[in-house]
């Protein structure tokens, strides 16, 4: 699999639908300015650990997916959506490769 790129652009567009962290590898090349933006917004590069699964260019979509469907299960009051979103991408995270 090649690189992934993110600019200042992707960090915006995150940061706009609620990403609150972005997993980092050697695979993942990050601009300054993409860099300085996350920080600016409080989005966490996160290291992520050799052999760990890689983001996949479906996976924000899915991560909505899941994120709606666990808010209309369980009612926006009751629903911390950084803590929902960090659940789902930890466990995303440990889905084997594929």
């Amino acid at each position: 699999m090649g690189k992934v790129f993110y600019t200042e652009r992707d960090i915006e567009d995150m940061h706009a639908r609620g990403v609150t962290q972005l997993d980092v590898n050697d695979d993942v090349v990050i601009t300054d300015v993409a860099r300085e933006k996350a920080m600016k917004l409080g989005i966490r590069l996160q290291r992520a650990q050799p052999g760990a699964r890689l983001p996949q260019p479906n996976d924000e979509a899915l991560v909505q997916q899941v994120k709606a469907a666990v808010v209309a299960r369980l009612g926006d009051q009751r629903v911390d959506p950084a803590l929902l979103d960090a659940v789902i991408r930890r466990v995303m995270a440990a889905l084997p490769p594929g």
